[in-house]
């Protein structure tokens, strides 16, 4: 038995039929992929002296890289797991696109490292003789158990929407049907079912809101638990875990707004669900500013000689241009929009999350790169330069456009829009949620 859902013929509609315009969308991405794998083959060929890595700079655009496809992964925990806890009902609909974003961006935030390493195989040295004395393998760890934690919890929540297209996509291709028909694992949709579902994603809930703030509290400890200029503090964490939710956010409102104008979702992603997550990208922004300028103020106050000359070259030197325009781009225009803009206009919303998405790969970059600049052993190391090569954007570009293609691919084969969990009722004996008030709204 499934759910009575009124919009149930509206979120499956992009699922019966791929046009010439998704061919053509996933053949141009497929392409940028390919071409970052050759370039990464070539890479591993000639060794990392064709990227601008070098010593002392070693982490460069492929951390930036790895540091904010992981942040964009907490979007999915963040609107599914704590909202949920939380009892917030109007974050039904967009829980599905929030999850596909962080199942897509975690292989991408792993796989720069591994292209950082030059030699990947050496990964296993972490298995054969890691020591968890290293902040290393407290990231390889954690990582490891988020992703495998947010497969299943992404999988669990999409079963009832597999049985579904399992017996309502008739018309499909063979293989299509047979696909739902084992990815379904025999769901029947009974109330016990459901009851014992929403028992175990409550449950994990619990669990992924602690493995998130885990994650990238970790993933900030290796740079913290250095002994480097700029990277040595404890708001470090708090500082990277908050940066992460903003930028995690601001990628489904992206999302969120390209599925309602493709796939015309204006009733089921009503105006009012961009209006609640704009409330909470403004308290993110508040809080991303107070920790930006308790970390700065800390520094400038101590005065100490090797923590001021990075300091100085974020404010006035050579990396004054991108850390400015970082401040503009998350906090000055972003605020402007979501307080004079935002409220009934998308396309400003998305304009917005979009400035802070660039801004927030800026902020990951003016952390790592200024400091292996101007590192502690200045007398023995004297000051570095990095200037990153057409082999580490293109690279990069792969990543992206690797992540785009596997989310596109996925919203052409699975209900982006959960039915189950939007449904105006489920089977007798269950003990739904009252059902959501999608509104009236549908200006876009």
């Amino acid at each position: 038995m499934h759910p009575e859902n009124k919009n149930e013929t509206v979120i499956l509609n992009p699922l019966r039929k791929v046009g010439l315009a998704d061919k053509l969308l996933w053949a141009t991405l497929l392409g940028l992929l390919l071409l970052g794998i050759g370039v990464w083959i070539r890479q591993y060929v000639l060794g990392l002296g064709i990227t601008g890595l070098n010593r002392p700079v070693y982490w460069g655009v492929y951390l930036t890289n790895f540091v904010f496809f992981i942040g964009l992964a907490h979007s999915g925990t963040f609107i599914s797991a704590i909202l949920r806890l939380a009892g917030q009902g109007w974050r039904k609909p967009l829980t599905r696109a929030a999850e596909a974003i962080t199942l897509f961006s975690l292989p991408f935030g792993v796989a720069s490292i591994l292209v950082d390493m030059g030699r990947p195989d050496r990964i296993l040295n972490l298995i054969w003789f890691g020591r968890y004395e290293s902040p290393i393998l407290w990231d390889v760890t954690a990582v490891g158990l988020y992703l495998l934690s947010s497969i299943v919890f992404f999988y669990f929540s999409l079963i009832p929407d597999i049985a579904l297209c399992r017996d309502r996509l008739t018309q499909a291709p063979g293989w299509q049907r047979r696909m739902y028909t084992i990815l379904a694992l025999g769901w029947r949709g009974t109330p016990q079912q459901y009851h014992r579902l929403e028992r175990v994603l409550d449950g994990m809930a619990i669990f992924m809101t602690m493995l998130v703030v885990t994650v990238h509290t970790v993933v900030s400890w290796l740079f913290g638990m250095t002994l480097q200029p700029g990277w040595h503090t404890a708001l470090i964490g708090p500082f990277f875990l908050l940066g992460a939710i903003l930028s995690g956010t601001a990628a489904v409102v992206i999302v969120l707004a390209i599925l309602r104008k493709v796939y015309r979702f204006q009733h089921v992603l009503p105006v009012s669900l961009f209006n609640s997550l704009r409330k909470l990208l403004i308290t993110f922004l508040l809080g991303w500013l107070y920790f930006m300028i308790a970390e700065h103020l800390t520094i400038g106050y101590g005065n100490m000689k090797e923590e001021m000359v990075v300091l100085q070259d974020k404010f006035s030197g050579n990396y004054a241009l991108i850390f400015w325009s970082m401040a503009v781009l998350v906090f000055g225009v972003p605020l402007l929009i979501f307080l004079i803009k935002g409220k009934d206009s998308i396309g400003w919303m998305v304009l917005a999350c979009v400035l802070i998405n660039i801004g927030m790969w800026m902020e990951r970059y003016i952390v790592i790169v200024p400091t292996q600049i101007s590192p502690r052993l200045l007398s023995v190391s004297g000051q570095g330069i990095y200037l990153p090569t057409m082999t580490e954007a293109l690279i990069t570009v792969a990543c992206f456009a690797g992540f785009t293609l596997l989310y596109a691919v996925f919203t052409r084969y699975f209900p982006i829009v959960p039915v189950w969990e939007t449904a105006e009722s489920l089977p007798v004996g269950h003990e739904a949620e009252p059902a959501l008030q999608t509104g009236s709204a549908t200006a876009d």
